[in-house]
């Protein structure tokens, strides 16, 4: 790395934090909000902001609920559990349990990158009365095997069925207070992909994201191909429309089709259902001869990156996890970022956006991040032993540098109680919004060293220097 970078660093308090901020939002929801119904779930309801403690500091992850704390492994898991069902209510909604009859049915199959590679189109069918399905493209190696996986929502596969969209809401994308406008839920023409999303560099399809290839030519530009890793990819969309479009009594309509339908009683928002979605191809996965299902890893950018970290934090089959660029509801701490201090995306500019991908209950909490009774460091956490990389870019417009930093700091403790702090690990990469090379390089190295036991001659525990230079 080029440039200056710390290895030790110190907690700033978070009203130090908004010294430095720049006020980039609202504080405060707009009175004019209409509001999205609510809906019933089978978890018992949790305190309110109203009736919730101001704690500027980072709510531990050591520590039960009841105040004791944790210090065996057998204490730990038990404060998982309690930390899923706190994060399930406030930060991502509840999610249905997995459907237990995932089956695969392999449409299509060829050779590619001179017979190196076999691209399979899989189609899998779940949930109740197998009603749900999800596309998936499949790469592997042809020798050796069976192979370690990079699972990444990356497009749709080679050969994929087109399905129908939703359009965007009235003023997606524009910066605006979704929830001041509703609209008439008329489909859009069918496309087989999904919105355009941020990235630089090359990846899979084109960069990490984009319109989609032929299986040779994705195959050609795939860097986990290239390291003899296989690869899995999937448009997530086809789990979750990534739409803030809302029906007429204010409901958002993307529950209207895919996954949601077949689950009215959860109030999971689209991050949960995309990483849903992930769950369910590790349930075929799990099946696959190709696959070394001990060697799972979930990567996403941007909104995908922040639906990779929940899917890690909730599903401990997938061996590692690797979010890109989350930005604001993914790996940056909202107590750090945000309009209520220290810029950047936070928890005021996800509740003005975008807060059809979270839980409905994390609205109230716009402006006051300091009552919120978990933050993003507990999504770190809770992938403890497995191995964590945040991968973020060094002059990201979205991403508050310290958020990330005081995030990775507060996950710690669970790692060390479990004696593999070197698992927790960090990587800036020279760009803004996006991925590139210098990501992939960490991603792989990350790899290779805690999944694959190989020596690697570099570091994941350092934070460029300037980044937290006295402004």
């Amino acid at each position: 790395m080029k440039n200056r970078i710390i290895h030790g660093v110190m907690f700033v308090s978070a009203a130090a934090a908004i010294l430095t901020g720049q006020q980039t939002a609202t504080t405060a929801p707009d009175p004019r909000e209409i509001p999205v119904p609510p809906i019933a779930t089978s978890m018992p309801a949790m305190p309110g902001v109203d009736k919730l403690p101001n704690r500027p500091e980072m709510p531990s992850v050591l520590t039960m609920n009841n105040g004791q704390k944790v210090t065996t492994a057998a204490q730990w898991k038990r404060r998982r559990e309690q930390m899923k069902q706190i994060l399930e209510y406030y930060a991502v909604g509840q999610a249905p349990p997995p459907p237990g009859n995932v089956k695969g049915h392999e449409v299509s199959s060829q050779l590619v990158m001179n017979n190196t590679v076999k691209y399979r189109l899989v189609h899998l069918t779940f949930g109740p009365r197998e009603s749900l399905s999800l596309d998936i493209g499949i790469f592997t190696p042809t020798e050796g095997g069976p192979a370690p996986v990079l699972i990444s929502p990356s497009g749709s596969p080679p050969g994929a069925t087109p399905l129908p969209h939703l359009p965007q809401g009235p003023n997606q994308g524009k910066g605006e207070d979704v929830l001041l406008m509703v609209g008439p839920a008329t489909p859009a023409p069918v496309t087989s992909t999904p919105p355009a999303q941020p990235t630089t560099g090359r990846g899979p399809g084109r960069g990490a994201f984009g319109a989609p290839r032929t299986a040779e030519s994705i195959a050609a530009g795939n860097q986990a191909l290239a390291h003899g890793f296989a690869f899995v990819t999937f448009n997530n969309t086809d789990c979750g429309e990534d739409t803030t479009l809302r029906n007429a009594d204010g409901s958002w309509a993307f529950r209207t089709t895919r996954f949601y339908p077949a689950y009215p009683r959860y109030d999971w928002g689209l991050l949960q259902g995309w990483a849903w979605g992930v769950s369910r191809i590790v349930d075929y996965l799990e099946t696959d001869a190709s696959i070394d299902k001990t060697k799972l890893i979930v990567t996403g950018v941007s909104r995908t990156g922040k639906s990779a970290l929940v899917a890690g934090a909730f599903d401990d089959r997938l061996a590692m996890v690797a979010p890109v660029a989350s930005s604001g509801g993914g790996t940056p701490a909202y107590r750090f970022s945000g309009a209520e201090r220290g810029g950047k995306e936070g928890l005021s500019e996800m509740m003005r956006k975008y807060p059809n991908w979270f839980s409905p209950h994390l609205h109230e909490f716009w402006g006051q991040p300091d009552k919120l009774p978990f933050d993003e460091h507990w999504f770190i956490a809770l992938a403890a032993p497995r191995p964590f990389i945040a991968l973020e870019g060094t002059h990201d417009q979205n991403v508050n540098a310290n958020g990330v930093r005081q995030s990775w700091l507060a996950a710690q403790p669970a790692f060390e109680l479990l004696n593999v702090k070197d698992r927790l690990g960090v990587s800036w990469a020279d760009r803004p919004h996006g991925m590139v090379q210098g990501d992939w390089d960490a991603l792989l190295a990350f790899a290779d060293k805690y999944l694959m036991g190989k020596t690697v001659d570099r570091r994941f525990d350092e934070f460029p220097a300037e980044l937290f230079a006295a402004k």
